[in-house]
């Protein structure tokens, strides 16, 4: 497999993405997707990669996995392996191609994603088990209240387990705000499905890709930062309702037939959730866009 390319997924993200910008090798193909943003960050680009491998797409707001789609495609088509990374995200520079190096050595996995931790140095939840129908509903209705409930407990439950496993850990999905994906791979199952504009994209694309015969691994010695929510500062409520329909999306479509009646439920479920971390989340701003807690600020590296 040829050395990694990275596809960067921005909106209204100018600041950030330069600085990941500024992280990067400068001989790593870049593709950066400007979904729709408003302040200048496409010719900021363009100025700042004019000495690099750089190439920007300029969308609508189309949703990230249409922007993640794209950015894939415009990659050079000797790159084997696709980072997929949020604009919000600082990494070393040496990390897409140690990201890359794990899918080599690995030749059935599907993707593979790295350690996130946020800004302060406190992990963030980069890899989790697939949620069921009943989990999901118990989650929404109860974890905004009653964080300890078993429902929460299992939709919020680290699969990595010990916290310094080496090697590569399998796990049913890594976050899409840092992923490596193996391009033959993800372009045979259909690349992320634009049905799902914000959240859950990953999860889906991961348990495809499992559907596929690949597997889904987590890398715990690569680490990168992720500030969270670079895009959806100021939109709360909007990013919490896109969750929402996303996790309610990915549910129907794979709930066997007699339990379907129950995905009736989870509609209203996932809207009071969505309302009740919101307004939560204005008393206890330290809270993610949905509803995790979050580690204290702290100044990215």
């Amino acid at each position: 497999m040829t050395a990694a390319g990275v596809v960067v997924v921005a909106h209204r993200s100018r600041d950030d993405v330069l600085a990941l910008l500024g992280d990067l090798d400068p001989a790593t193909p870049v593709v950066v997707v400007d979904a729709g943003s408003e302040d200048g960050t496409a010719d900021a680009v363009r100025a700042a990669g004019a000495d690099r491998e750089v190439r920007v797409l300029e969308l609508v707001n189309a949703g990230y996995a249409r922007a993640a789609n794209a950015g894939i495609r415009a990659l050079p088509p000797d790159v084997g392996c696709a980072v997929v990374v949020n604009a919000d995200v600082r990494l070393a520079a040496d990390v897409p191609a140690r990201l890359a190096a794990v899918l080599a050595a690995h030749p059935d996995l599907g993707a593979v994603g790295p350690r996130v931790r946020y800004p302060s140095g406190a992990p963030q939840a980069s890899a989790r088990r697939l949620p069921g129908l009943g989990t999901a509903v118990g989650h929404a209705l109860l974890g905004w209240w009653w964080a300890g409930n078993p429902a929460t407990r299992a939709y919020r439950a680290d699969p990595v387990g010990a916290v310094g496993a080496e090697g590569v850990v399998d796990v049913d999905w890594v976050s899409g705000c840092a992923v490596a994906l193996r391009r033959g791979a993800v372009v045979a199952v259909g690349g992320f499905d634009p049905g799902y504009p914000l959240f859950v994209e990953d999860v889906d694309l991961c348990d495809r890709l499992a559907a596929a015969g690949w597997r889904v691994g987590l890398a715990p010695d690569v680490v990168v930062t992720h500030r969270v929510g670079g895009a959806t500062v100021g939109r709360p409520l909007r990013a919490r309702l896109a969750h929402a329909r996303g996790l309610e999306r990915f549910l129907a479509q794979r709930v066997p037939a007699p339990a379907r009646s129950g995905v009736v439920l989870l509609r209203p479920a996932l809207l009071g959730w969505a309302l009740a971390v919101t307004v939560a989340g204005r008393l206890r701003p330290a809270r993610s866009s949905t509803g995790e807690r979050r580690a204290p600020a702290a100044v990215a590296p």
